[in-house]
């Protein structure tokens, strides 16, 4: 059996553990299942009151994703920041996939983003792609070209990259427009003449936005086909024309979008304008950074193509089934986006604050079992002789879990840490079960064998110092276990664009440790979601 967990999200129970004694490996949870206990968020941030013009049953929201990978915690805010809106206000979400690169693209991408936003309870009133308008905005663009407020360019694209950092024109850009259609018919129809080309809006080579300076707005695309529309297409619409002019096709009235894109406003009611498109309010809020973390899905892609991971679903991932995987509820993200709101200002956060909005979900329903390291020592009790059972509570502080079976026998396993620290003659609580004086403890390099004790069953457990969890030693029926710890899968914590990932990779992001479960934690189906008990020494 192999139970999953994280360290990152119970930071100061964990601080606690590590300052009563030096233990590292010890996980308090696995995932969740059962439904969390209602909460308002007490730090909720102001959502309301900041669309502007927004009406009630007017108001439309998208969410664009690219299917260039799994839907990561970042995409997970956008998604419910626009779910909420669309909600708030009894309008419209849609969803829309962004398919412009067939070089990136997949089934797989499509198919996934729809089971993660099921997970998040995202339901879009509408789905469609890009691609359903490229006939569209090649209209659009031509037209453009016509109006001479596009040309097409046959620079290279690094001299193009220098001439727009400089802020020099193309020598394409005075071309007439009869020869920007001729070029434009061959980048539409992939000739070797048209893959040299990309077509650029004509705007303001001297801005001091360089956003501004000629964006490119259509590029050729052989290399793969489109997993939509096959190689019916040779041509394809940059991010940067297509969104504003599908934005305005179908009928959002408001594009929420991140305060990265804070440069690129001027550039999206350019496009609208010029293609006589109707207005789309632009609401911007701050990006979801996260220290140690890599948000960008071409790095994640390196990971899984290299193996350095199971896959997108890998637990040390931001995506929405990583983090899901870790432990997180549907809840817990809710409410961390709630908390975090519209807000424009970008931090870098640290894993922290999200695992414990998610601890106070999963701690009062998720029941509790106890297991050891599998270098317990053995405490032999004086009775029972035969292993013996009764019913105890799943939770101590939820009855409405229900009961599970104890089974106590005379030799029970106990934590290595928890034995190192008793004394001879010391009276501790056996969680669970009842009070117990320890008359004898055998060590061997440096470590507890064994202890000999007696039951102490009417003993007060206010008298003792020390609270231990414990499983039987019942050697046909105890669960072997692997503790799973995760741990940053990279050692930087900002990550920069021009990283390489593969000299910041983390030799110990998984550290295992053998263990020894319950016996009923056998019984539990693949899912079943639990924590594990670890009380204080003190």
């Amino acid at each position: 059996m192999q139970i999953r967990v994280s360290y990152r999200g119970w930071a100061r129970h964990i601080r606690d553990l590590q300052r009563n004694f030096p233990f590292r490996k010890w996980p308090s949870i696995q995932n969740v299942t059962q439904e969390p206990c209602e909460e308002t968020p007490q730090d909720q941030a102001k959502l309301e009151g900041l669309l502007p013009g927004a009406e009630v049953g007017k108001v439309c929201t998208r969410f664009p994703p690219e299917p260039s990978g799994y839907l990561h915690i970042g995409h997970a805010k956008a998604a419910m920041l626009n779910n909420h809106y669309a909600r708030h206000y009894k309008g419209k979400l849609i969803l829309r996939f962004d398919d412009t690169n067939p070089t990136k693209e997949k089934l797989e991408f499509v198919e996934n983003i729809m089971k993660d936003l099921a997970t998040l309870q995202v339901k879009p009133d509408q789905v469609s792609h890009t691609s359903d308008y490229f006939d569209q905005l090649q209209s659009a663009m031509e037209d453009l070209i016509k109006k001479g407020k596009a040309y097409v360019d046959d620079t290279d694209q690094e001299t193009m990259r220098a001439e727009r950092d400089k802020g020099t024109a193309s020598k394409s850009r005075s071309l007439p427009v009869e020869e920007n259609l001729r070029r434009w018919a061959e980048m539409l129809k992939g000739s070797e003449e048209g893959l040299k080309m990309c077509v650029r809006g004509k705007m303001d080579m001297q801005n001091n936005n360089k956003c501004l300076r000629d964006p490119v707005f259509y590029r050729c695309k052989v290399d793969l086909p489109h997993h939509r529309h096959g190689t019916k297409y040779k041509a394809y619409p940059t991010y940067d024309f297509a969104c504003p002019v599908v934005d305005a096709l179908e009928g959002v009235t408001h594009a929420l979008r991140t305060i990265e894109y804070k440069d690129r406003e001027a550039q999206y009611k350019w496009v609208l304008e010029a293609t006589g498109s109707r207005k789309v309010e632009l609401v911007e809020f701050a990006k979801t950074q996260f220290s140690y973390t890599i948000l960008s899905k071409r790095k994640l892609a390196w990971f899984v193509d290299n193996g350095h991971v199971d896959g997108w679903d890998d637990p040390r991932f931001p995506t929405v089934q990583g983090v899901m995987r870790r432990g997180m509820t549907v809840e817990g993200l809710q409410e961390f986006v709630l908390t975090q709101g519209m807000s424009k200002a970008t931090n870098m956060m640290e894993w922290d604050k999200i695992w414990a909005i998610n601890k106070q979900k999963i701690d009062p329903v998720v029941p509790r079992y106890p297991a050891v390291a599998d270098d317990a020592a053995v405490l032999h009790l004086d009775g029972p002789a035969e292993p013996a059972s009764k019913m105890e509570k799943k939770h101590p502080k939820n009855d409405e879990l229900g009961e599970r079976l104890l089974l106590q026998s005379k030799d029970i396993y106990i934590e290595q840490e928890d034995a190192a620290a008793i004394e001879e003659g010391e009276q501790v609580t056996l969680l669970h079960w009842g009070n117990a004086y320890v008359d004898k403890i055998t060590r061997a390099n440096g470590k507890v064998t064994e202890l000999k004790g007696r039951l102490n069953i009417e003993g007060n457990v206010k008298d003792t110092k020390k609270k231990i969890h414990w499983v039987p030693k019942l050697d046909q029926q105890v669960t072997p276990a692997i503790l799973r710890e995760f741990d940053h899968l990279v050692t930087k914590p900002k990550m920069e664009d021009e990283d390489d990932v593969a000299n910041l990779i983390n030799p110990t992001s998984v550290v295992d440790t053998q263990a020894i479960g319950d016996p009923l934690l056998k019984t539990l189906p693949k899912g079943f979601k639990i924590q594990l008990e670890r009380d204080r020494l003190r």
